[in-house]
């Protein structure tokens, strides 16, 4: 399984410019946006929460948690309806700016408390689930390997297991701390490129037969 890493690894050329969290991170260093930016992209695309984002930052410059509550329900709904599920993050967005305020979050802060202490504190912020947490993590430096659909189809294909603590435990196991950012977002732009959904591109895939769900004399990959 290893050897499967390795070929991902260096078969992805990665498009870092694809992904919002480190984008808004690297670029301003400002947790909270980090934070909306994340939240924007659940259960959407990127291209989605970019969109989404930047109609926000237009509108209230730079996003701060007292920006977002001095801004109506009704606008911020209308603001990052490219995202979709737009009443639903609104209200999130809104408790996640007061929860922010109130727990004066910094990233230093984070990165003082360590892992698992920094995960639990996320964790318990509201629309804040595992994937987001960890995709903070990361970013900020600390180990975690967030993962979503993609790489769980990815791992369900591998055989490496179904449940988001396993998968990432595995890959967790197998890289060094100071890969783990790079490879997620190479996994992920892999299960976008070729390990797809539907139609997945097995015979120009780079792992080819080493795969267990490669398709071959008219079997179809794993689901």
């Amino acid at each position: 399984m290893s050897e499967l890493i390795e070929i991902v690894d260096r078969y992805v050329e990665l498009r870092l410019n694809e992904f919002i969290a480190p984008v808004v991170w690297r670029r301003e260093k400002n947790l909270f946006k980090m934070l909306v930016a994340v939240v924007l992209s659940q259960n959407t695309s990127d291209k989605n929460a970019f969109k989404a984002l930047e109609n926000l930052e237009k509108q209230v410059g730079t996003i701060t948690p007292q920006a977002l509550l001095e801004l109506p329900i009704e606008a911020l709904e209308e603001l990052i309806k490219p995202a979709g599920m737009y009443r639903q993050r609104a209200r999130n967005l809104k408790a996640l700016a007061e929860a922010f305020i109130q727990l004066g979050l910094t990233p230093e802060r984070l990165v003082e408390m360590g892992p698992e202490r920094a995960r639990e504190l996320l964790l318990s912020l509201p629309g804040v689930g595992k994937k987001t947490a960890d995709v903070v993590l990361v970013n900020l430096g600390l180990p975690a390997f967030p993962v979503d659909t993609h790489i769980t189809r990815i791992a369900k294909r591998w055989g490496i297991g179904e449940k988001y603590d396993e998968i990432s435990r595995w890959f967790m196991e197998r890289l060094p701390r100071d890969k783990y950012l790079d490879f997620h977002l190479k996994l992920i732009q892999f299960g976008r490129d070729v390990c797809r959904a539907r139609n997945p591109k097995c015979g120009q895939c780079p792992i080819g037969a080493k795969c267990p769900s490669f398709k071959s004399a008219g079997r179809s990959p794993v689901t």
